[in-house]
Parts: C-alpha cells; sequence; structure tokens
C-alpha cells in the first residue's frame, strides 16, 4: 500500500507542507503568531517557554524546538527569538539546516520591534510558501510513515474499542517497516511489567520500569501520590476505576509488536519499528513530543471527547463512544463500534485506510475546525 507525500532532503517524507513560524522564547510568541496570521500557507508553533529554566530544561526546550523544526512535515522554518532569553537559536537553526530545509532567524531586539519583526518575517515567509507550493505530493510506500499515538479523556471505551484500534493500526505499518510512537508514562503505573516484556531486550525492558518508577518516585518525593491523583475526575466520570484499570486501556494504543527503544522527551527515536517516548500524561505536551519525534500522523484516542489538535501533525481523533461520537461529531474523525470489538484487526485495518487517507491529504476535523492551529505545548520542570 502506499500515500502520497512530500519528499524531504534528508529522505522522510511530509503528509503536509507548512512553513512553521516557531518563537524560540514565550516572549517572542505574539509576535510569530502575527507573522503566520499575515501568511497563509505557515503555522505557528507557540508556547509558553524558554525563559528561566534550569540547565536540563534549557537542554529540552532546545532539543524540542530542533526536532519540531526537522518535523517532515514542516518544508521550512522562521525562528523568532526576543534576544536576551537563553535560548540557543543559533543552534537550533543548524540543527534544522542539516536536514536540508531553508531556516531564517529574526531577532526582536535586534530587528528593532514587533512591527519591524513582523513586516520582515512575513516577507521571509511569503517566499518560503512560495517555495514549498512548487514541491508536489508523489506516492511513497508506507514505510516512510510514522504514527504517534496519544489518549485523553479516556472513559470505558478507550480501552475496550479506541485504544486497541490504534494499537491494530500500530501493528499493521509497523510489520510494513513503518515507524510508530506512543508516550504517556504516567499512564503505564500499573501496566509497565507488561511492556517490559515485549522490550526487544532486558535492558530495554528495564528502562522502561525504570522510567514509571522514577515518575512515581517524583511525585511521591512532592508529598502525591499519583494512584490518588489518576484516574481524573473526568476518567471516573467515564467508569474507569483505577490508574491500573486506566493504564491497562492506554497501553493497548501502542499495539502488540517489539519494543525497540525508549527516548526522551523532545529526542527522535533512532531505530525503526516502535518506540516509547518518556513523556507526560497531559494530552497538549504529549502532542509536542510526538512531533518531534518526527510523526508524520498522531492518532487520538478519546472516550468523552476532545477538539485538541497538533500544529504541525493532523490528528485523526477516534471513539469508542457511541454518544460522544454522535454529539461530538464535529470534531470525531472515525467511529470504532464495540458490537464489532471481537474483529479488532479489521476495524484496525479500517483505520489504517483512514491514516493513508489523511496522510495523502484529507484534513482532519481538528484542521478543518482551526483546532490545531494555536495548541502547541511543551512541558518542562521535574515533573517533566
Amino acid at each position: 500500500m502506499s500515500f502520497r507525500g512530500y519528499l524531504r532532503a534528508d529522505g522522510s517524507v511530509g503528509t503536509r507542507n507548512y512553513v512553521a513560524i516557531i518563537p524560540t522564547v514565550v516572549c517572542a510568541a505574539g509576535t510569530a503568531r502575527q507573522i503566520s496570521d499575515s501568511v497563509k500557507g505557515t503555522i505557528p508553533f507557540l508556547h509558553n517557554q524558554g525563559c528561566a529554566l534550569t540547565p536540563s530544561d534549557l537542554e529540552m526546550v532546545n532539543r524540542t524546538q530542533t526536532n519540531l523544526g526537522r518535523n517532515p512535515n514542516v518544508a521550512a522554518v522562521v525562528l523568532v527569538s526576543l534576544g536576551c532569553d537563553p535560548i540557543d537559536i543559533d543552534g537550533i537553526a543548524e540543527g534544522i539546516a542539516k536536514s536540508g530545509k531553508p531556516v531564517e532567524k529574526l531577532t526582536i531586539q535586534q530587528v528593532g520591534g514587533t512591527i519591524a519583526t513582523v513586516e520582515k518575517g512575513s516577507r521571509i515567509a511569503r517566499q518560503m510558501v512560495s517555495d514549498a507550493s512548487r514541491v508536489a505530493r508523489e506516492e511513497f510506500d508506507d514505510s516512510k510513515l510514522m504514527f504517534g499515538a496519544e489518549c485523553g479523556g479516556s472513559d470505558t471505551t478507550s480501552g475496550l474499542g479506541s485504544n486497541p484500534a490504534i494499537g491494530a493500526a500500530f501493528d499493521i505499518l509497523v510489520k510494513r517497516g513503518g515507524r510508530a510512537v506512543f508516550s504517556e508514562t504516567t499512564e503505564f503505573v500499573g501496566a509497565e511489567h507488561l511492556l517490559a516484556r515485549r522490550a526487544v531486550t532486558p535492558a530495554v525492558g528495564k528502562q522502561i520500569t525504570d522510567m514509571v518508577l522514577r515518575y512515581e518516585q517524583r511525585f511521591l518525593e512532592r508529598g502525591v501520590d499519583m494512584r490518588g491523583t489518576n484516574p481524573t475526575k473526568g476518567n471516573i466520570e467515564g467508569g474507569l476505576t483505577s490508574i491500573e484499570e486506566k493504564s491497562l486501556g492506554a497501553i493497548s494504543k501502542g499495539g502488540t509488536q517489539t519494543i525497540q527503544e525508549i527516548y526522551e522527551y523532545g529526542e527522535r527515536p533512532t531505530k525503526g519499528g516502535l518506540s516509547i517516548v518518556d513523556g507526560p500524561g497531559f494530552d497538549a505536551p504529549s502532542l509536542t513530543a510526538l512531533a518531534a519525534a518526527g510523526s508524520n500522523v498522531i492518532l487520538f484516542s478519546t472516550g468523552r471527547g476532545t477538539p485538541l489538535g497538533s500544529p504541525l501533525v493532523p490528528v485523526i481523533k477516534v471513539t469508542a463512544n457511541a454518544a460522544t461520537y454522535q454529539k461530538m461529531n464535529d470534531n470525531m474523525d472515525f467511529y470504532v463500534d464495540l458490537a464489532r470489538k471481537e474483529n479488532m484487526g479489521e476495524i484496525g485495518a479500517e483505520l489504517y485506510e483512514e491514516c493513508l487517507r489523511v496522510a495523502s491529504g484529507k484534513r482532519t476535523k481538528a484542521e478543518i475546525l482551526d483546532q490545531d492551529r494555536y495548541n502547541g505545548l511543551f512541558v518542562v520542570g521535574p515533573l517533566a
């Protein structure tokens, strides 16, 4: 099978063809938004980070911004900094440029304020969009796809239907030579041993169990038992009773294939097949981690429903809750009928076909409703 995408200089293939406007620091976010608003074909990645960070958090923000710019859905990048922030804009630009993409840097304090920066940035972005528009979709093998998986607003139907459907689609992609990544370490608690059994080596399995233990210890050091704060209020109202029950459902979105690699937030996987990124359980920063990893399509399971999208990657909303699919039909892309749950392989194949359509240009409902445009968010700090 195949899809139609955009070939990049580094050999990766995009499912979208954006010019990304990325502020390196929160102080430049408004200016970056104004540049993007003035040039059709651009998309901003707005966030609230970049200043007063610890060294480890600073390193994470630098690498995350670099790898967001390297995402195959991005054709070119305009970086916007304030000038006195600690972010390494030169290093980020160099890292993105190594992928063969055009990159331009704007520093508000040097250019001369917001109006001058917006004017200059808009001219640069307009030319980048013009150049990107000359790149046509071509046909590529499935092995050029990378799926990311997220679940949010979970309820009992998530673990029974939408998460397993995503897992089945993951299995198809990995068997065809593609790559897949999932996250949300806080939602592995109580089920980490099951993931560890699927690791390619005992060392990778130990990474999984250590990763979960590290999260639990961080919470306990602050006087909080994660098992008492998760499931959330909404999860409980949706019928979930314990973190273990939620985790058993959550890990099913990772499918059944061997886990090849564990890596940190903001990094890119170095191996093929199935990987895990050590990331948080709340949706927007998790989507950022999947985008930085290089995902060109994201599958988002939700029981109770959410409109959230991702700025750089099309997000396919999957639900097995019939009431949610009916009431939030404007936001839901794919329905998993629980009456067919014994045929999850067949459902996964249908979802996979939808992924190919989206990869080839079909717009998701989050894209159509602009729910993707301003939902860029990082997570930093000791619980990151």
